[in-house]
């Protein structure tokens, strides 16, 4: 042993009786801690609680061995210890006792060396815990007894205490650091065989500690990755107070935070003393985030009875789905009389297995052969529940008498504990680093040599760190320069539903990474859909997610409107303008299109109308050629009429270019002839007004005729008018060449399933209007000439059909322009537009056909005796007519009944 213990005993004698000596209170607990200390140790001194002796089991060995366990539970405020605990507490120290047993059996571990023991029982709370522990230690503090005199003068005989060279257990992490704190000081390695917090691997502080199972930050680990199997993104935690509870959620939450992709609703902890009704609070604080259905436990046993019996009394059974830690693993206990609240409960529980020489082992003790187990008698009477008879004590009428024939499993229910199989590794890892250290220190020497006497403890640590064998379940035992052991758990699932046996089945298994069998798995009702644990639902199709500032996990879910698809979970972005969103909006794809079609009602009508205005126009040309030497023919102006007629024949043929497919040929002949024919028309139209016109305006001044009268001369005039409308044109061809154009902004609508590219000639609306604008200043002309000349004698050529023919031709442009502006905001522009400007020409050029050459066409088929030869009209004819003419319009202003008619002179 070092030197360290020997000189920090003498430094503690001298600062434990100085502190006796004083009569002041020290805040800090090492001073109340070296007080208990040397009370406890102190020759006659009394227990640290007066009037309760410490029970312990002691096992005479060449090698001492201490043991803490939980054998009963935690006493109500004022008393330490309250009920046993059979499984946690009995089942786990008989382990340490059958390992024992086996290890002093086998000849080839520490033969001729016979391994004791010094059990304790903690009850389950930490401070009672170290001043059972300090017993411990008490062989390695050197009392002065230099003042102690027997009655007779002789020096007193005190019995050396034994010297415990190493400690299994505690179980609790609350314990085991309380006790590790100690043990550290007096360099007595440790081997704990349940408390797993991850606070118990800082090497730093608790560098004498080791054990058996996995710390909770592999639990942690194992419990974060089987609530983002499940899909679940939104949990709460609940913590027992003290070490193992706070750790281990800690632990969840850090990895958890590390990991991302999971959110903490709400981190809620246990009072170690709680109050009547803190467990109902604690059960409405989780309902505050009902959401997080999925809730983290990290509790002791008991906490986690009154947790399900909260949730039970609250009617929330089957609301909440428990993962709950080691501390719940595959227990019955905390479940007992609420199965239903606990149906589908997922638990985690270091990879165990059920040793079948302890089962054989723990069956067959009895009262007769187990009689160094001091506690057994009360394991006994709690597991048969009946009363044993003592000296002096009443048996209680309403219990039956023990006989002490009972057995185990036979005559009550058995189940071996969780932890017994760590418990028996940690005693056996002690064992082999024991026979290790004793190869190497005793060269074979039988027995326990001087170099082992006493066990040097920092020797023996670096052989426990260095042990590596097969335990009791077949799996391997070693430590990691921690102390800890690797991490193997087991996954189980409490099942009811759809099962024979209810109870835990396992589902699945965790080394480093998770392996859940999800079909194996059921929740309440034996319902096989995971619940969701989630604080939103995830987004539709075509949906982004708006997060709630400051909870990463929960969101609001914003529909990407318009032409926006979903470019990730978190962006809605434009599509590009020649695309439009998918249904799902969770991609863009190609806009259709359309163009005017000839099967569509739109087109059936100016079509219809195009036809019969060319089948009109035809018959006329046909009956002015073949009649061409008739009167009525020559009357009309025959050059003229042919240009005029070639117009119409041009606006009616229009409508044919207009719902043909675009092209560049198309596109050309669109250019060119749609505002030709109108020109062709109306320059032929405005030329015969002018003549007329100027004829009457030179008839009143002189009897010589005006210049420019004669049809050639008229045909140059009207072939100019042309060629202004034809050189625009061809100019136009120059600058821009024509082309199709897909327009995708005339059919946009809010809507995007109704969005449409137009394929179209690269004509605009305004391009359009200045293509026309030209006939229609030759229009509005020929118009106010008409206005001038309708004066003109109703027999004196065509003045008068021809105003007629103008003012309906006004009319139905002046309706054409509201109706092919007014709908350019109209998902149907397209098609009205189109259907508006053929069927207008088509009015104005049938107008002209039907004023001007219908009547004549009639006279020439049906009344032939009225297209015969009159005699030539002369100039001074004319010039009489317009005199005539002014006299009566200066008349008119005279009379105010009647009328006066006014033959012309027709004898010319």
């Amino acid at each position: 042993m070092s030197q360290f213990p020997t000189s920090l005993s003498h430094h503690w004698h001298g600062t434990i009786r100085a502190f006796g000596r004083s009569g002041s209170c020290h805040s800090s607990p090492w001073p109340r801690l070296l007080w208990i200390m040397w009370a406890w140790l102190s020759p006659g001194a009394s227990w640290a609680h007066p009037g309760t002796q410490p029970h312990s089991i002691k096992i005479e060995g060449d090698i001492t061995l201490g043991g803490l366990f939980p054998v009963h539970s935690r006493g109500p405020p004022g008393i330490p210890c309250g009920e046993l605990k059979r499984e946690k507490g009995i089942h786990r120290m008989e382990a340490m006792l059958y390992a024992l047993d086996q290890i002093n059996s086998d000849p080839d571990l520490l033969p001729n060396i016979t391994l004791g023991a010094r059990i304790l029982d903690t009850c389950s709370r930490d401070t009672y815990a170290l001043e059972q522990s300090l017993s411990f230690v008490q062989a390695l503090i050197q009392k002065d007894t230099s003042d102690i005199r027997c009655s007779n003068g002789e020096p007193p005989i005190i019995r050396k205490p034994d010297r415990v060279v190493g400690v299994i257990g505690a179980s609790a992490s609350s314990v085991s650091i309380m006790v590790a704190n100690v043990l550290r000081l007096f360099e007595i390695p440790q081997i704990s065989y349940a408390s797993t917090a991850p606070e118990l691997s800082d090497n730093n502080r608790y560098d004498f500690f080791s054990r058996v199972v996995p710390p909770d930050s592999y639990q942690a680990q194992a419990m974060v990755d089987i609530v983002k199997a499940m899909g679940w993104n939104y949990v709460s935690t609940l913590a027992s107070e003290g070490n193992y509870g706070e750790s281990g959620v800690d632990a969840f939450i850090q990895i958890s935070r590390e990991a991302g992709g999971l959110c903490i609703a709400q981190s809620l902890k246990i009072p170690r003393e709680p109050k009547p009704g803190e467990f109902d609070k604690i059960i409405k604080r989780l309902m505050e985030t009902s959401n997080a259905r999925g809730v983290i436990i990290f509790a002791n046993e008991d906490d986690i009875i009154r947790v399900l019996a909260a949730a039970k009394r609250c009617n929330l059974t089957g609301h909440f789905q428990f993962v709950g830690s080691d501390s719940w693993g595959a227990k019955s206990s905390p479940i007992m009389d609420q199965e239903d609240v606990a149906e589908g409960a997922v638990t985690i529980l270091p990879k165990r297995a059920s040793i079948e020489g302890f089962d054989q082992y723990f069956t067959s003790r009895s009262l007769e052969n187990n009689r160094r187990n001091i506690w057994f008698a009360e394991f006994w009477e709690d597991d048969f529940r009946c009363k044993l008879t003592r000296p002096g004590i009443k048996i209680d009428s309403e219990k039956k008498k023990c006989t002490g024939e009972e057995r185990i499993s036979r005559h009550s229910q058995y189940e071996q504990e969780g932890k017994v199989q760590f418990v028996i590794d940690a005693v056996y890892a002690m064992a082999h680093a024991l026979h290790s250290m004793h190869l190497d220190l005793c060269a074979g020497a039988m027995g326990v040599c001087d170099k082992m006497d006493p066990v040097e403890g920092r020797q023996l640590l670096n052989y426990i760190r260095s042990v590596s064998f097969n335990g009791s379940a077949g799996t391997g035992v070693l430590f990691n320069e921690n102390g800890d052991a690797p991490g193997r758990y087991d996954i189980f699932q409490y099942q009811m539903s759809n099962t024979s046996s209810p109870g835990y089945k396992v589902i699945g298994q965790w080394t480093n990474n998770l392996r859940l069998n999800m079909e194996e798995m059921q929740w309440s009702g034996g319902e096989r859909q995971v619940p969701d644990s989630v604080c939103s639902l995830p987004c539709n199709p075509g949906e982004r997610k708006k997060m709630v500032k400051g909870v990463p996990c929960c969101w609001h879910c914003e529909l990407c409107d318009g032409y926006q698809f979903q470019a990730d979970e978190f962006t809605c972005e434009m599509c590009p303008f020649d695309m439009r969103p998918t249904e799902n909006r969770t991609a863009c794809r190609a806009t259709p299109i359309i163009k005017l079609e000839w099967h569509s009602p739109w087109a059936i009508i100016p079509v219809f109308l195009a036809i019969l205005g060319i089948l009109a126009t035809s018959s006329v040309v046909i009956t002015f050629i073949r009649f061409n030497d008739t009167p009525m023919v020559r009357a009309s102006g025959r050059e003229l009429s042919y240009v005029l007629l070639t117009g119409i024949f041009l606006i009616y043929l229009i409508t044919f270019l207009m719902i043909a497919e675009p092209g560049p040929v198309v596109c050309a002949f669109r250019r060119l002839l749609l505002g030709l024919g109108m020109c062709i028309s109306y320059s032929a139209m405005l030329t015969k007004t002018n003549r007329i016109y100027r004829i009457f305006e030179q008839g009143k001044k002189s009897v010589s005729p005006p210049k420019f009268i004669s049809p050639t001369s008229q045909l140059v005039i009207t072939f100019i008018l042309i060629s202004v409308q034809v050189i625009g044109v061809f100019v136009w061809f120059g600058v821009v060449p024509p082309h199709t154009i897909i327009d995708y902004e005339e059919l946009r609508p809010p809507n995007p399933d109704l969005a449409r590219g137009i394929l179209k000639c690269d004509m605009s609306d305004l391009s359009l209007i200045c293509c026309l604008s030209y006939s229609i200043v030759l229009m509005v002309t020929c118009t106010v000439y008409a206005v001038k000349s309708r004066g003109v004698p109703e027999t004196f050529n065509e003045a008068k059909p021809i105003g007629f023919t103008m003012y309906t031709t006004c009319i139905i442009w002046l309706a054409f322009v509201p109706i092919f502006f007014g709908t350019a905001q109209s998902t149907e522009k397209m098609y009205i537009q189109t259907t508006t400007l053929t069927v207008s020409m088509s009015l104005s050029a049938s107008v002209s056909l039907g004023m001007l050459y219908i009547p004549k066409v009639y006279v020439i088929i049906f009344h032939p005796e009225q297209n015969v030869q009159k005699r030539k009209r002369s100039f001074k004819a004319v010039v009489q007519a317009a005199t005539m003419s002014t006299r009566l319009s200066q008349k008119s202003n005279d009379k105010q009944n009647g009328e006066t008619k006014i033959e012309p002179d027709r004898t010319q």
